[in-house]
């Protein structure tokens, strides 16, 4: 151990361009959350439960699962998913495969809102439309292989 490391902590010395790739990042997750707060405020919902319904919207989905993929308790997933629910986006159903696990859904209103909030995120299209389908697709495999290949969410 060095004295610039502790117990399960990696320290690296970052050149210039790493640390210049870090910030873009941030910048660019930083707008992306912001535009997206905006879409769903648009649409009268939070941030969070705009992209709670995103998940529902792809598939019926366990309540931990969401929780895990948006790395909250899934206390705070109940809560959102009950607020979806009040407004007819989002249904809770026993899993056909496990009578015990609830599975969250989006309805049909709720798959609208959120092809809605997905065509209001410009900022998350324009970049991205200004790479050809190769640099795209090169990008992709660069930040699955920065995550361990892991899909988002996965753990």
């Amino acid at each position: 151990m060095t004295p610039h490391t502790s117990a399960g902590a990696r320290r690296f010395d970052t050149d210039p361009v790493t640390r210049e790739v870090v910030e873009l990042i941030g910048t660019v997750v930083a707008r992306y959350h912001e535009e997206y707060e905006l879409a769903a405020a648009g649409h009268s919902l939070t941030g969070a439960q705009a992209r709670v319904l995103a998940l529902l919207a792809r598939e019926p989905t366990p309540m931990r699962k969401v929780a895990r993929q948006l790395k909250c308790e899934p206390s705070n997933v109940t809560g959102i998913v009950d607020r979806l629910e009040s407004r007819g986006l989002a249904v809770r159903r026993p899993d056909p495969a496990d009578r015990r696990v609830k599975l969250a859904a989006a309805t049909e209103a709720g798959i609208d809102m959120a092809d809605k909030l997905r065509a209001a995120l410009d900022f998350a299209n324009e970049p991205l439309a200004g790479l050809t389908s190769d640099e795209r697709t090169v990008l992709r495999d660069l930040l699955q292989r920065m995550l361990g290949d892991r899909k988002p969410g996965e753990e």
